[in-house]
């Protein structure tokens, strides 16, 4: 059928496929001879060729989506020359026109080359099969320029792509280096909150600090409304006197020499009487207590509501008052002098402990280690600034800033001119500047010989 409609040509994305599909046709095909096809079938074709004055030959079946064999019987469609536009908006592409027309020329070698066979022709056969692989040769080329181009075409992509990537690259380090910048801001900006709640911390240390010697002044007022900073410098004084009577009745008892141990104690010390030696004891032992004294204020008032000093150290085994108490006694009361009096170490061994015994002992050095200690604390309370005075033996007595120990030497200091007679032989109490108050040193006197 010369005037057999075709199919529309549908421009193919991909050339490679359509060189695939074309190569699958051709090798479904055998030369001349059909597989499905008999001989009668042979014999039809024939008789169809048989017209000289039909110029154009007839097609063999094919796949193809040219030409397609129809239902009737002995009815062929023949492959007609595929014309397509040269318009550029119908393809796009001179490579895909040019790709149709070597198809079509292939498949019209390809048609010539079945009629070389019948009747058979061998130059008519070489001539044909040379101009099939003349378009073979052809569509290989299409598809070798199709190659380089898409691979032209996937690096330009990919440099295009590269180049966006390159630019979000910048951009995101160029946002790195912004958010390095406002992390740095807020780390200095963080030290600098540090620091200065370091120093809140700091001043809120010292407000409490404040609040605490406040309150701590209130209470040991309290203490003072009661009892005034002379009735507890007496009652020191009173306490080491206690205190050194019992240690010298032991002493006695243990066979201790007391001449010999009040020599050892000071030396050269002029009495005028024999008993008053005990006053070297009371300052050896007012020495011993005020050692490495210091103003500290602390809060007086738990310590002294008890009357018995012991149950304030039941009370508060932990306290201040109890460590001072532990450290003066393992100072005063030496292990030679315990040894002799009980025949053991027991009160050091409590005392080591962190025990305190109630023994008579033990309480009556406990009760003058309390108003030492409650002198150290009040004083420090009144004023920070408080401070101790000492006077050294062979100074010369002045009633500003000492006080006779003995009754009658006070009398006798009474006498300005007579006191200038006198010398210091022991201090047995240290003197205090505690504000506005001073409380005179407590010395034994002699008199000085001309």
């Amino acid at each position: 059928m010369e005037n057999a409609a075709t199919k529309p040509s549908k421009p193919s994305s991909n050339i490679s496929e359509i060189v695939s599909k074309f190569a699958k046709v051709c090798k479904l095909r055998s030369i001349g001879v059909f597989p499905s096809e008999n001989a009668n079938h042979h014999q039809h074709h024939h008789h169809s060729y048989c017209d000289p004055n039909n110029n154009t030959p007839p097609l063999a079946e094919d796949s193809s989506d040219v030409t397609e064999e129809t239902e009737c019987d002995s009815e062929k469609i023949h492959p007609q020359h595929v014309e397509v536009l040269s318009r550029s908006n119908v393809c796009g592409d001179r490579e895909i026109m040019k790709l149709f027309d070597i198809v079509s020329a292939l498949k019209l070698a390809y048609v010539q080359l079945q009629e070389a066979h019948i009747p058979y022709n061998p130059d008519k056969i070489i001539a044909a099969d040379q101009l099939v692989v003349a378009q073979l040769e052809a569509l290989c080329k299409i598809k070798r320029a199709c190659k380089e181009r898409q691979f032209r075409n996937k690096a330009k992509f990919l440099s295009s792509a590269s180049s966006h990537l390159q630019k979000e690259i910048q951009f995101s380090e160029m946002l790195l280096e912004e958010l390095k910048s406002q992390v740095k801001s807020k780390n200095s900006e963080i030290l600098c909150l540090r620091n200065e709640l370091q120093d809140l911390e700091l001043g809120n240390m010292g407000m409490v600090e404040k609040i605490r010697q406040i309150s701590l002044e209130k209470k040991n007022a309290s203490v003072l409304g009661i009892t005034t900073l002379e009735d507890i410098f007496k009652a020191a004084s009173k306490s080491i006197h206690d205190f050194a009577k019992p240690l010298i009745s032991l002493m006695k008892a243990s066979g201790w020499d007391l001449d010999l141990a009040a020599k050892s104690i000071e030396d050269a010390v002029v009495y005028s009487k024999r008993s008053h030696k005990k006053y070297v004891f009371e300052a050896y032992i007012a020495w011993r207590m005020f050692y490495g004294f210091t103003f500290r204020c602390y809060n007086v008032e738990g310590v002294m509501r008890f009357d018995d000093p012991i149950d304030a150290l039941t009370e508060y085994p932990n306290s201040d008052f109890a460590k001072f108490c532990a450290e003066k006694y393992l100072l005063v009361v030496h292990p030679m002098l315990e040894a002799s009096f009980f025949g053991n170490l027991d009160h050091r061994t409590f005392v080591l402990s962190g025990k305190h015994p109630r023994t008579p002992f033990y309480q009556i050095f406990a009760k003058m280690a309390k108003w030492i200690w409650v002198l150290q604390g009040i004083s420090a309370s009144i004023d920070p600034k408080a401070k101790a005075f000492t006077v050294h033996r062979g100074s010369k007595f002045s009633d500003a800033y000492m006080e006779s120990i003995e009754a009658h030497m006070e009398r006798a200091a009474e006498d300005e001119e007579q006191a200038t007679t006198l010398k210091v032989e022991l201090m047995v109490m240290p003197g205090f500047k505690i504000g506005e108050t001073l409380l005179k040193s407590l010395v034994y006197l002699s008199e000085l010989k001309s």
